[in-house]
């Protein structure tokens, strides 16, 4: 596929005369002193063409956007952050009143509020980054018409601001562990590549989603369908125990199924189901690869579109 990348060319400075002060005729300025350097912006070559380099050259621009996205999701709310906790905390207490305590949906020996939520938090991560990242497109379309920058850099912006949420939930997790009288085994630390697992989730299917979305605007009205459905099929209110065992390797196909379950052991300190969480890192692995390739396959038509 192709990629920009910025190959400046340069006029060859004009021949001096080589005439003396002594003469009376000075030599004028050349062209190069004058003139800035022609920028010519040119397709690279490559399968996928991610360019790394450039993106980590617009690195300050990625935290504008971000920070953009952030101020404005905020903007005039009166509860401002406090969104970031109370819709996963409502969330968490509808769930373990109505399936936890009514429907008495198990939860493999642990305290429904504190399971429902160890599966909430990631999700909720995920559904937002998926759910901004795939409109992020549509929503800067001014931007892509006046000037260069990797196109890239707006679905990772929606997945960063994100992120800030997915942080500030972790104080109701805490609170809710120390409630509970739960200790955190050390393998909690395993929480620090299973976010980075699930980021790298939302932002390979927000990539290639974002691209058709630009396409097919039908796309943004059945992502929140989407993501209602995929909630149901990830165990996120009922544990993957429920699941019949020759049925769980396509279970575990779903990515969120093994970083759900992956979350629940590492906090815990239970054993990890490492088939689960491989098939689904596997899983996640392909689709930020293609969801990077449809991306930049589409790309130079972002502009004419949208």
């Amino acid at each position: 596929m192709h990629s920009n990348s910025i190959t400046p060319a340069v006029d060859p400075p004009l021949a001096t005369t080589g005439a003396s002060p002594a003469s009376g005729h000075l030599p004028g300025p050349t062209e190069e002193e004058h003139d800035p350097p022609l920028v010519v912006i040119e397709p690279s070559r490559g399968w996928v063409g991610f360019n790394l380099r450039e993106l980590w050259h617009y690195r300050d621009l990625l935290l504008v956007l971000t920070w953009r996205e952030i101020s404005i999701r905020y903007k005039q709310a009166v509860f401002g952050f406090l969104w970031a906790i109370i819709q996963p905390l409502m969330t968490m207490v509808v769930f373990t009143v109505f399936l936890g305590k009514l429907a008495k949906v198990p939860s493999d020996d642990i305290p429904y509020a504190v399971f429902s939520y160890l599966g909430l938090l990631p999700w909720t991560y995920f559904a937002t980054a998926l759910t901004r990242s795939s409109a992020s497109l549509v929503a800067h379309g001014n931007l892509l018409s006046k000037v260069y920058f990797p196109r890239m850099l707006i679905p990772l912006s929606g997945t960063l601001s994100a992120f800030v949420d997915f942080v500030i939930g972790f104080g109701i997790l805490i609170g809710l562990m120390a409630w509970y009288r739960i200790a955190p085994s050390w393998s909690v630390l395993l929480l620090i590549p299973l976010s980075v697992l699930t980021a790298l989730a939302a932002t390979g299917i927000g990539l290639w989603l974002a691209a058709l979305n630009v396409q097919y605007r039908d796309v943004q009205h059945t992502i929140p369908f989407l993501v209602q459905l995929w909630m149901y099929a990830t165990p996120i209110v009922y544990p993957a125990s429920l699941v019949p065992e020759r049925w769980r390797p396509i279970f575990a196909l779903n990515p969120m199924t093994g970083i759900v379950e992956a979350y629940r052991a590492a906090t815990l300190g239970r054993p990890l189901n490492w088939t689960s969480l491989g098939i689904s890192t596997a899983v996640v692995l392909v689709a930020t690869v293609f969801g990077a390739w449809r991306f930049r396959k589409l790309e130079r038509t972002f502009a004419d579109i949208v």
